[in-house]
């Protein structure tokens, strides 16, 4: 007997990943981008910005969406020198099959040759990619406010160059009745074959016929109603997940190994693509979020909180850190709350951040302002529920193999 609502279940987490991009796409082709070609966001991110849940306020970014079917695309990247920068590019199901930039091609920029899975290439800059729909995602550190104008000359020598196309779709969200889902669903898979590796899962969903035609009208009523419990079921478990990893160790969750380049793991790279999408593989920059008492793990804005670094316990990174503070919604996204100093993140390059005469350096958290003497290394939350998260753009092996623990955050204390 065909389980139904097992396969539904499935289903729906296999697919998500594809739904949030192409989502993604279409907010985007709303504000005028076109494919295959770079948007630039010439501000960094703040409360207004809701386009992708968890944005960092540290760099700007670029982006582009690229259907490879039409043809390859050349990318030309800009000399940054000793400025953070890196492009991500990812397939239709959130992998970052590759990444450009300071870690991994240096500071030197160069043009590169992006080709789709079907297409014959060669040549050292060729970077082939095993769907045809790619997302491209550039982040370009900005130093402070006074070196945003620099980081905007960096920006506009990111380009793309390569044959005109439409953008593919409309196809439905997440939201939508399950037969316009799975309908969207379908047409992405056939546009974006599943890599073989993944015939064992895809064999579990076969009786939903995501890859031989889906069709709606052909199950009865109570079969209906067997698939809607089980898209019921996946919506829970993708929201039980996120950006961390499944457990709390010293009140922060550490990144899952397969962050970014999920493999096999098809819950995490739903539940990464809901509440983290986009998110960078941990060797490119680690996310850790801090455990709170409320439900979902979120902290109270009403009440003080504290995150305390010893004189020689702060995080080891090759590039910087940063904490970011985001109010929740309730269908598990995270987005920047409105605050009076238009602060969304504190870090290492938070202009005016005091130490502590021993080195020791002390963050105070909430929706009160803690006083004169703290407003400088104050992270304003909203009256209400909230999520940290910890930022650390190229960790170093003791941060990345578990050698090092964040420092809990506590109740502050006077």
């Amino acid at each position: 007997m065909t389980d139904l609502k097992a396969a539904a279940r499935d289903a729906w987490i296999y697919t998500l990943p594809l739904i949030e991009v192409a989502t993604t796409r279409q907010r985007g082709q709303a504000l005028g981008q076109r494919m295959g070609a770079f948007a630039h966001v010439r501000h960094l991110a703040n409360h207004r910005h809701r386009a992708v849940t968890t944005p960092n306020n540290d760099t700007l970014y670029s982006t582009a969406q690229i259907d490879l079917s039409s043809g390859p695309v050349t990318i030309t990247l800009p000399a940054t020198g000793s400025r953070y920068f890196s492009l991500a590019l990812m397939d239709a199901y959130t992998n970052n099959f590759a990444i450009l930039g300071t870690r991994t091609t240096g500071a030197e920029g160069g043009t590169f040759r992006l080709v789709g899975p079907a297409d014959a290439a060669e040549g050292w800059n060729v970077i082939r990619s095993p769907t045809d729909h790619v997302w491209a995602l550039a982040r370009i550190l900005v130093d402070g406010p006074h070196d945003l104008e620099a980081a905007r000359e960096v920006q506009a020598g990111l380009s793309m160059q390569g044959p005109a196309c439409e953008a593919p779709g409309p196809y439905a969200a997440r939201s939508a009745p399950w037969p316009e889902y799975f309908a969207s669903a379908a047409a992405l898979m056939r546009a974006n074959a599943p890599p073989v590796t993944d015939r064992v899962a895809l064999g579990g969903m076969a009786a939903l016929g995501l890859l031989d035609g889906f069709d709606a009208a052909r199950f009865s009523e109570a079969e209906g109603a067997e698939i809607q419990a089980g898209v019921d079921e996946a919506r829970k478990a993708v929201r039980k997940g996120g950006l961390g990893g499944a457990d709390f160790v010293e009140g922060w969750s550490y990144p899952n190994a397969r962050l970014g380049d999920f493999g096999q793991d098809y819950l995490y790279r739903a539940a990464v693509a809901l509440s983290g999408l986009a998110a960078l593989p941990p060797v490119e920059a680690m996310y850790m979020r801090a455990e709170g008492p409320l439900p979902r793990a979120l902290f109270d804005g009403n009440a003080a909180w504290r995150l305390s670094f010893s004189p020689d316990g702060h995080l080891p990174v090759n590039a910087f850190w940063s904490l970011s503070l985001y109010e929740a919604t309730d269908d598990g996204q995270f987005f920047f709350a409105d605050n009076p100093l238009d602060r969304y993140a504190i870090g290492d390059r938070t202009p005016g951040l005091k130490t502590n005469p021993d080195g020791s350096l002390d963050i105070w958290i909430g929706h009160r302002n803690p006083g004169p003497e703290r407003e400088s290394n104050w992270l304003p939350a909203p009256a209400g529920p909230f999520a940290l998260f910890m930022r650390a753009y190229l960790p170093k092996p003791e941060l990345l193999d578990g050698g090092y623990r964040l420092p809990p955050v506590t109740p502050a204390q006077g």
